[in-house]
């Protein structure tokens, strides 16, 4: 098929990638030239294992081109994607400039039948104003009447970052709201590769695709917070959070996904959707209250994290220096939006201390853009580097290679042996044979 995807950010460029493995023509569009410069030329502008040499195979195929040409993409298209950014507005709502203007320029191009995909996280309603902005467009150019039809769809995506290629090759679900039989047998046929358990292709209507991907996102979000709630409780009745959590995963109905204890949820997409659909209801008239709280609880844990180490270093932090393991809001991505690290890092500065700053993937992102105004951290590119005359440790993403450190290396170089684990990695019983303080997440009996 002939497809064209009108955004090359995360999404857009995961979404143009694995289409164009399976066969298809892929146009991808943006509106920065220097992206699409470097992105015909192989070279990718985000991190996301396994992308760039999806790219480059299919670049080289003739599978996939980027341009900055709407227009071309759209004549030389069956199906457009829309997958812009949906930003966060000041009221918490989803800002649809770009998602409005992507469907504007769709209508002053098209000149055949199109199927047009929203890709991007949308607020339920979204379908009915981009055929809306299209038809505007249309009107102006066929005044005595369109010679052709299109349709609108909703198609969310459920890609985790740091896993979005196997997410979108072998989906869990696939999820499509149309009004339309002939677009959904289309939009099938499109996924046919990915889903041949057909299992995993889910038709609905397209306001029900829409609230689908908030719902999913908002509820992944609570069990986060639950956790986290569940470990302070744990921690003050003098119980193990990492126990309580072996014991309530084996219950199938809970399962063990999400529910690990840490300094709270982070990226691009459970903050912003999350206050989009407490946004939502409020504007229709329902109190969300447990949407509400699940945002409380995940701000309030970063700080219930800096207070371990307030109790062991004092509230006044001036002269003190802590080794900082991991930037980026997860493992396997450089994206630090709303990553707790900018919390915790700048709190800790904000007291006075210094912070020496280790991330495999993202302190160039951190350099440049989420911490360039502090001017009290320091980066390396190797993480024991970090621990050199620092006071402690503060590990905040579990990246692969923090999981089996040479102890050992830690406490010659650290002035303290002191590790604040805000993600439970290690096992205290052998840090405490080690000589370590060790400090974790819902845990009361702090070594």
């Amino acid at each position: 098929m002939k497809l064209a995807i009108i955004g090359s950010g995360y999404v857009g460029l995961v979404t143009g990638t694995c289409f164009a493995e399976m066969g298809n023509n892929v146009i991808c569009v943006d509106i920065d030239e220097e992206k699409i410069d470097k992105l015909n030329k192989g070279i990718v502008p985000i991190f996301e294992p396994g992308l760039d040499k999806l790219i480059k195979k299919n670049l080289e195929k003739g599978n996939i081109e980027f341009t900055t040409d709407t227009e071309y993409a759209v004549k030389r298209s069956d199906i457009v994607f829309i997958a812009v950014g949906t930003p966060q507005s000041e009221d918490g709502s989803a800002d649809l400039n770009h998602v409005l203007e992507a469907a504007r320029n769709i209508g002053r191009f098209m000149d055949h039948e199109i199927i047009v995909v929203d890709k991007s996280t949308v607020p339920v309603g979204t379908a009915d104003r981009v055929r809306a902005v299209i038809e505007e467009e249309l009107k102006k150019r066929f005044p005595d009447g369109v010679p052709f039809n299109f349709d609108v769809v909703s198609n969310p995506e459920f890609l985790k970052e740091g896993d979005a290629i196997n997410d979108f090759m072998k989906p869990d679900r696939v999820i499509v709201g149309a009004n339309s039989e002939k677009s959904m047998l289309i939009m099938k046929e499109l996924y046919r590769p990915f889903t041949l358990n057909h299992e995993r292709f889910i038709e609905m209507d397209v306001r029900s695709a829409e609230l689908t991907k908030y719902a999913a996102n908002a509820i992944l979000a609570t069990k986060i917070s639950f956790i986290n709630e569940i470990s302070r409780i744990a921690e003050a009745l003098g119980a193990d959070i990492n126990k309580v959590r072996v014991g309530i995963g084996s219950d199938r109905r809970i399962g063990y996904h999400f529910i690990y204890p840490g300094v709270g949820y982070g990226g691009s997409c459970f903050p912003k959707d999350v206050r989009a659909l407490e946004k939502m209801a409020t504007d229709v008239g329902i109190e969300p209250k447990i949407i509400k709280a699940v945002q409380e609880v995940n701000y309030e844990q970063r700080f219930y994290f800096l207070n371990k180490i307030y109790k062991r270093f004092g509230e006044n932090l001036e002269g003190f220096t802590f080794a900082v393991w991991g930037l980026a809001f997860k493992p396997q991505t450089d994206d630090m939006r709303e990553a707790p690290s900018i919390t915790i890092i700048n709190e800790l500065t904000r007291r006075g201390a210094i912070v020496k700053a280790y991330d495999p993937e993202a302190m160039e992102n951190a350099k440049n853009f989420w911490l360039k105004d502090n001017d009290r951290i320091e980066y390396f590119d190797n993480k024991y580097d970090t621990l050199n005359n620092s006071d402690a440790m503060i590990l905040i993403t579990e990246w692969k290679e923090f999981r089996s450190p040479d102890f050992y290396e830690i406490k010659k170089r650290l002035k303290n042996p002191v590790i604040f684990d805000g993600r439970n990695q290690y096992n205290r019983t052998i840090l405490k044979e080690l000589g370590f303080e060790y400090y974790q997440i819902g845990v009361s009996d702090q070594l």
